[in-house]
């Protein structure tokens, strides 16, 4: 009898809900054959629609006929929302805090504040633009697939494009974030508008990590590989795992970008209803005489005010149009003449190929267990020997979530494979697998000391002998099972479905020397600034440079816990500058180094704070002034 209930794959533990993989029941009638699921649901379909026709609808209050829009007095529809009854509904309160807080003139103003006159206010629409340059060439990429980019033109091309639309998005975003901070324009109630921003750049920086990861190509590769220790000491790699570029894809394409698009249609929104900060100097003016703290109270007061004083036109729709011809315009330019890069990833087969006695020693590390993986710890196996600890280790709590037996999944579950059909390999690894694990383990140990002297006949490996029963044999079908590309192979094929977990694959390479030595010579190593970088000439994530900046610190950089010292600073300097508006002296920061000068300028040539209310000049002086 099959069980009611599912037990959760490979542990047998618990029921999780009703197993409806079994065999389903199917009824056939004249020229159909429907399934009892099926009518099941179409059943239940019915009875919903019976009841909306039959079940009586709640009657709410009778009110006096409406008319039309057009025949509404002036002021009419107002008067209708205001009614009584109709006053208190949802509907009505927030269409009404809707108009309050965000009136026409604000969603789209055709003015605005006199002293927004620098091109320092354009990089926060510039940056907009390059986003939907993006996310437009994103869905040209999603239309051929996750791969097509490879090997077709058209396809290299989008990527192209994509590359450098983020390039420039991230690069606009981060001068944007730095206008913004020497114009301390967290003044005067803006401090969630300026929180946003910094929560949208941080949505950003990971939005485009997971985009390099998800490219399968040798950066996306080496990247995974080395991120994963740092996300691991904090325990986030037991559910966010670098190295599945399927999971890492599915990110890119629709959570991050769900949360980065609401996040900064909130900043958007944050920026219309409480407009652009005054100038400094404006607002320190109308504090007139006053000193301490009944100072910095007018201070604030004035920076909360609306603006009274000259304004500009200003067209929002005609910036945003030119802003994004432009950023269209450069994308297609840098795309055409520089591409993109992709350096093939480095397989399993390349490797055995290119350097056989580094895929030799690596495997024989991985059967006596004394490779990294083997003794990395979780969220792998329970070894301790890549666990960080500063005080507390976070990388211990999920414990093993995605395991990994290094001799099993590497060596002897691929050779047991190939044994049921070779006899060559079925014999020396029954003999091994009959032995006891002691002598498994000496058998391994006696290889792995001589495979370090290894050398090639015709391509076929030649260890000196030692007391190393059957593992000669098994590692030589090891290295000719890698060389055909059907370790790779064997490596994915113990996941189930689409096989886009290149955690083990990676693991394994990732054990040897040669993985480490092609990023060596590409500039991708942690003392080389590595995750930042991008292969070639290609200027990469120069937006990580805060969390690389940790792996060059003297001493730090050779310490066991560098990974979790990185991650651990990087998240406190992004809550300081989540908190900038907070922080005392932190946020004084533009008042003592005046950058903000340089931005507005024209204003202080125009209108020069001179006492109280220096900064509401009248209008059409000003206008003159600053045209």
């Amino acid at each position: 009898m099959r069980p009611l209930f599912a037990t959760q794959p490979g542990t047998g533990q618990g029921p999780l809900a009703i197993n409806l993989n079994q065999p389903g029941t199917f009824l056939h009638w004249s020229i159909f054959t429907v399934s009892a699921a099926n009518l099941v649901l179409i059943a239940v379909m019915v009875v919903i629609f019976a009841a909306a026709l039959l079940l009586p609808f709640p009657k709410g209050h009778p009110s006096e006929p409406a008319a039309a829009d057009d025949d509404l007095p002036a002021g009419g529809a107002a008067a209708a929302a205001a009614d009584g009854e109709t006053s208190r509904m949802w509907t009505a309160r927030t269409r009404r805090r809707a108009l309050r807080l965000l009136p026409p003139g604000k969603m789209l103003p055709d003015r605005q504040p006199a002293y927004v006159a620098s091109w320092a206010y354009v990089f926060g629409v510039a940056s907009l633009a390059a986003l939907g340059v993006a996310i437009a060439s994103g869905f040209a990429l999603a239309l051929g697939g996750p791969d097509w980019w490879h090997y077709n033109p058209v396809g290299h091309f989008f990527n192209s494009l994509h590359l450098w639309s983020v390039e420039l998005f991230m690069a606009l975003l981060v001068i944007h974030l730095w206008a913004k901070f020497w114009m301390a324009a967290w003044r005067g109630r803006r401090a969630m508008t300026w929180i946003t921003g910094v929560v949208a750049f941080v949505a950003s920086v990971v939005e485009c990590f997971t985009g390099y990861l998800s490219q399968q190509n040798f950066d996306s590769q080496w990247i995974s590989t080395s991120g994963k220790d740092a996300f691991n000491s904090v325990a986030v790699g037991a559910f966010f795992n670098l190295m599945n570029f399927g999971q890492m894809l599915m990110w890119h394409i629709v959570l991050v970008p769900l949360i980065l698009v609401a996040i900064v249609g909130a900043h958007v929104l944050l920026v219309r209803v409480r407009g652009v900060a005054h100038p400094i100097a404006t607002s320190e003016a109308e504090a007139g005489s006053r000193h301490g703290r009944p100072r910095r109270r007018a201070v604030a007061a004035a920076d909360r005010a609306s603006w009274r004083g000259p304004t500009r036109r200003y067209d929002i729709l005609k910036e945003g149009t030119v802003a994004s011809a432009i950023i269209l315009a450069l994308t297609f330019v840098l795309a055409g003449v520089l591409s993109s890069p992709d350096v093939p990833p480095v397989t399993i087969a390349t490797w055995a190929r290119v350097a056989p006695a580094d895929f030799l020693a690596t495997a024989a590390s991985e059967l006596n267990g004394t490779s990294e993986t083997a003794t990395y710890g979780p969220p792998y196996n329970t070894g301790s020997a890549s666990v960080q600890r500063l005080a507390f280790s976070p990388q211990t709590w999920p414990g093993v979530t995605q395991p990994v037996d290094a001799a099993q999944d590497f060596v002897i579950a691929p050779l047991a494979t190939l044994a049921r059909t070779d006899p060559a390999v079925a014999t020396p690894l029954a003999a091994y697998k009959a032995a006891p694990a002691a002598q498994q383990l000496k058998w391994a140990n006696a290889y792995a000391t001589a495979v370090t002297k290894v050398t090639f006949v015709a391509g076929s490996p030649v260890v000196p002998k030692a007391a190393d029963g059957p593992v000669p044999a098994m590692m030589t079908a090891e290295l000719n099972l890698a060389r055909s590309g059907a370790l790779d192979t064997d490596l994915l094929s113990q996941q189930p479905f689409y096989g886009t977990n290149f955690t083990k694959p990676l693991l394994f390479i990732e054990d040897g020397q040669y993985f480490a030595n092609q990023a060596t010579a590409m500039h991708l190593s942690g003392s080389q600034w590595g995750v930042m970088n991008e292969t070639g000439s290609y200027p990469g994530q120069p937006w990580l440079w805060l969390y690389t900046l940790w792996y060059q610190l003297p001493g730090w950089r050779i310490s066991a816990n560098i990974d979790m010292i990185a991650i651990y600073m990087t998240g406190l300097a992004t809550i300081l500058l989540l908190l900038v508006p907070f922080i005392p002296g932190l946020r004084d920061i533009p008042r003592l180094i005046p950058l903000h000068r340089l931005v507005w300028r024209r204003w202080y040539r125009a209108a020069p704070p001179s006492g109280p209310g220096a900064g509401q000049v009248e209008s059409g002086a000003a206008d003159k002034r600053l045209a």
